[in-house]
């Protein structure tokens, strides 16, 4: 029985009755030790009949072992895995160290877990609890906490419990005080009826409420205590408090039962055989009197009989997680060593290996090569199951045991790049601060320069983050000059992002006085640097060379990246979106979380300036959170610049000015230039589309002065608001930049635009036809509607009213398409002024508006003939969610099947 928790059973229970009705639903539970979360728990697992249950418990001890806790949680179920697609099934069995090696992917172990539960769940419902979720291994609490925001409609209520420091970002939380004093003094009278009054209130008093505490506090009292001659208790926590109850019961034990429980209080299986072959072996070690089994089991039946352990077959485990910590710090430190020894010596090096190595470690208090390298071994195991944080942990651990210098630093940069890749900027750089100064291996040297720029991009400025890079780049070119010019790109992007000819300038000088390497990335890099000086031809030119190289089959993930970036400088877009689609496709396979960003920006921005704004909004929606999950602060800001751009597009106003607003503040304070130049740009074609002129032109000046290479994208649009300002010698100079940018990369879709913006200035039907015309080669839908809309205005005001509607209805029809809603009302207002009576919108007449952005995601790819497995794996939902969607769309759309679908997506 519960008490004093009224209020919280009915919060999980509604939980629980949603999951029943097919409802998905997630709870963090959080409060200090012995506040009552696994008591919560526990009512739910009571309360949960008919629904199948699944309960994880972390332990401290594993809390550096990748998917150990994920194990422990799925270990019922791991015979279904086989039921999920091919690829999450071998990520999920690779992790959980069941199959091969599964490539490095988060994301797609994160997947698997969903599909998995969802499976679990069948037709009826799940709970899933997760206690101490404050000690489970990061790699786990990940892959549920991905699980977490994805559920929807598996019916499954997942529940975590855990410590206060226990803060999984954007999950619903309860957090537990204590009960209050009624039932308080309940509990307190049923676990303790024969405490004087005085006794009584002062246990309330320094129990605070917490029920762990009402509970046992009374059993570490002696009878003359109890009677009234009480001790005044520290003013320590409760929960060293309670430990201290904990460790009285536990040494009224014999030493015997006390060492057993300090050995399994060490011991993360759970495995009873284990335990008792390390009691044997660490009474060896003490040179005590062999223990023979018959008395070690006795032991264990004592600890049994005194509430403190619980046995299961060859199983056993601390009734509560307090009194594993209470049994192994009432043995002295000689004693904990030696049961860290006992345990590495019984643990075998296969499935084990990663415990046995750790045990080691914890055993070992002075430099030892052996261990050291043990523990490398286990980071690279790490490596292969995607557990980022172990890895970082054990090589920072096998650093720590490293006699040699020049070696702990080369394991310290290798922790630095495995905490990196985790998404832990700041411990990332923290080791990397610890790494010494006079390291000499140029591949740790660089990974060091890479972190330390890593966490400056992202908690800093791109400018110091390129100020490190172009330092550490002198350092590395002695060494190894492949690896310094791969640094100075990165040095010149960084200059890119700030908006920083300075910057990129001198990593472009130091580029060209290192000995050639024979790579176009350099080229690429140059470019860039000459683009931000303003040298156009230059930039233009040695962008495509690097673009155009006709093999880049040498290219890693970051130079194929490099690539797909530089696309749109070029004007190539549509090959730019391929390029960053396949490098995007490449980062999740080898859960490349930190490259994943970039790629899925480029392929955005790619995608917007192809026209599909729609497409693309919904993507950022889905994942500007994600992207905040993996810590990437600056890759945040780029992709809300990018939706206030798509979101001024689309019409939407009020969403448009709160992207851009949002980005504008954390891009200002991060001397983010290249972002606050894409939300300022969707805020100028805001007041653009909604007539506003001059308001457009002053904030599109604003980006030309700024960030002027940036301002190619969006100098046509300032012609335009010059124009229709009235003042048209304020679109001479956007006018010629874009010209001259135009006439050198040489691609239709550009000369179109360019033709438009001169015949806006110089008010010339034949530039005009000359524009139309080019668009038919272009690549630009929403270009050659604009281009059509002003033609279509310009041959009104000549009274040319049937060729007028022909262009004003071709650019209403691409406009409607595209979900431009106020460039279409200008194009309905054109043709309502020839006399026209244009179409209602065509938002009215679509089937598709009438569903959610993710039903009509769904229903899109199902159109297709994808599955729901397939759709599930593409946007990252679990099939059952996919077939939940499918069920509101379809009635939604007036239809009962999926073979109805292609007759009404186009």
């Amino acid at each position: 029985m519960l008490y004093g928790r009224a209020v919280e059973q009915a919060q999980v229970d509604r939980l629980l009755e949603d999951a029943r009705s097919g409802r998905s639903g997630v709870l963090v539970v959080r409060g200090q030790p012995g506040i009552g979360k696994s008591a919560l728990l526990d009512h739910m697992k009571e309360q949960a009949a008919g629904v199948r249950v699944l309960c994880g418990v972390g332990i401290e001890s594993e809390a550096e072992l990748p998917y150990a806790a994920l194990h422990l949680l799925l270990r019922s179920e791991l015979d279904r895995i086989d039921a999920l697609p091919e690829a999450q099934a071998a990520a999920l069995q690779g992790a959980l160290g069941l199959g091969a090696a599964a490539p490095e992917n988060r994301f797609l172990v994160g997947l698997a877990v969903l599909s998995l539960l969802a499976e679990v769940a069948g037709d009826g419902a799940l709970l899933c609890l997760v206690d101490d979720a404050q000690w489970f291994d990061q790699a786990s609490i990940d892959a549920l906490v991905f699980v977490a925001r994805r559920l929807d409609a598996e019916g499954v209520a997942l529940v975590f419990a855990g410590r206060e420091e226990f803060r999984p970002q954007g999950l619903p939380e309860l957090w537990l005080d204590g009960v209050d004093r009624d039932a308080a003094v309940a509990l307190l009278a049923e676990g303790a009826r024969d405490l004087a009054p005085k006794v009584r209130d002062r246990i309330l008093d320094e129990a605070g409420g917490n029920p762990l505490a009402l509970m046992e506090l009374p059993s570490a009292l002696t009878s003359e205590q109890r009677a009234g001659q009480l001790n005044p208790f520290t003013t320590i926590p409760v929960a060293n408090r309670v430990q201290d109850a904990f460790q009285k019961q536990i040494r009224a034990l014999p030493g015997t039962a006390q060492a057993l429980l300090a050995v399994l209080a060490a011991d993360d299986t759970g495995d009873l055989g284990i335990v008792l072959r390390a009691m044997q072996s660490f009474s060896a070690q003490l040179k005590d009197a062999e223990v023979a089994e018959q008395a070690r089991l006795a032991d264990l039946e004592a600890a049994e009989q005194a509430r403190l352990v619980k046995v299961y077959g060859s199983a056993v485990a601390f009734r509560h997680p307090l009194i594993r910590a209470a049994a192994y710090q009432n043995m002295p430190l000689t004693s904990r060593l030696a049961v860290r020894r006992a345990l590495a010596e019984v643990l075998d090096g296969g499935e084990h290996a990663d415990r046995r190595a750790w045990h080691l470690a914890a055993a070992t208090t002075t430099p030892d090569e052996e261990v050291a390298h043990e523990l490398e071994l286990a980071a690279d195991r790490a490596r292969t199951r995607s557990g980022y944080a172990a890895m970082a942990a054990a090589y920072e651990r096998a650093a720590e045991l490293t006699p040699d210098t020049a070696k702990r630093s080369v394991r310290l940069a290798a922790a630095a790049v495995a905490a990196s890749d985790a998404g832990r900027l700041t411990r990332a750089g923290a080791l990397a601060d610890r790494a010494s100064e006079e390291i000499r291996d140029p591949l740790a040297l660089a990974h060091l320069i890479q972190v330390r720029a890593h966490r400056e991009f992202e908690q800093g400025t791109p400018v110091a983050a390129g100020e490190l890079i172009v330092g550490g780049a002198e350092r590395v070119a002695p060494l190894d000059a492949e690896r310094a010019a791969y640094l100075l790109v990165e040095a010149v992007r960084c200059g890119w992002y700030a908006g920083d000819p300075e910057l990129a300038g001198r990593a472009a000088k130091l580029l060209r006085a290192l000995p050639e390497i024979g790579s176009p990335l350099v080229s690429g890099a140059l470019g860039l640097a000459a683009l931000l000086d303003g040298a156009l031809g230059k930039a233009v030119a040695l962008i495509q060379e690097l673009v155009l190289e006709p093999d880049q089959s040498a290219f890693q993930v970051p130079g194929l990246l490099f690539v797909a970036q530089l696309y749109a400088p070029i004007g190539r877009y549509r090959q730019g979106e391929v390029a960053a689609a396949r490098v995007e496709a490449e980062c999740r396979a080898h859960g490349m979380g930190g490259w994943l960003t970039v790629a899925m920006e480029t392929r955005l921005h790619a995608q917007m300036l192809l026209g599909r704004y729609r497409e693309a909004a919904a993507k950022l929606e889905e994942i500007i959170p994600m992207v905040g999950d993996l810590g990437q602060r600056s890759g945040a800001v780029m992709l809300t610049a990018l939706l206030a751009l798509a979101r001024g597009e689309l019409g939407d106003e009020e969403g448009c000015r709160a992207a851009a607003a949002a980005s504008a503040a954390e891009a200002g304070a991060r001397g983010l230039r290249t972002a606050e130049a894409v939300a300022a740009a969707g805020l100028g074609r805001l007041e653009l589309a909604l007539g506003r002129p001059k308001a457009s032109l002053a904030i599109l000046e604003g980006i030309s002065a700024a960030h002027a290479p940036a301002s190619v994208f969006f100098a046509p649009d300032q012609v335009e608001a010059a124009v229709r300002a009235r003042e048209p010698e304020r679109a001479r100079e956007p006018l010629a930049y874009y010209l001259d940018w135009a006439a050198r990369v040489g691609v239709p879709s550009a000369e179109a635009v360019a033709l438009r913006c001169r015949a806006l200035v110089e008010d010339d039907e034949g530039r005009y036809e000359e524009a139309v015309r080019a668009h038919e080669q272009g690549e630009q839908p929403h270009e050659q509607a604009r281009t059509q809309l002003l033609y279509g205005e310009w041959l009104r005001r000549a009274r040319k009213r049937a060729a007028a509607r022909a262009q004003l209805r071709a650019a209403l029809e691409t406009f409607d398409r595209l979900g431009m809603a106020l460039w279409a009302e200008r194009a309905r207002a054109e043709l309502r002024a020839t006399g026209d009576v244009p179409a209602a919108p065509r938002q009215a007449d679509d089937p598709l508006s009438v569903l959610t952005t993710q039903e009509r995601q769904v229903v899109r790819l199902a159109a297709t003939g994808a599955s729901n497995r397939d759709i599930a794996a593409q946007l990252y939902l679990s099939p059952r969610t996919v077939g939940y969607h499918l069920y509101k769309a379809f009635p939604k759309l007036g239809i009962s099947s999926r073979a109805e679908l292609t007759a009404i997506v186009t």
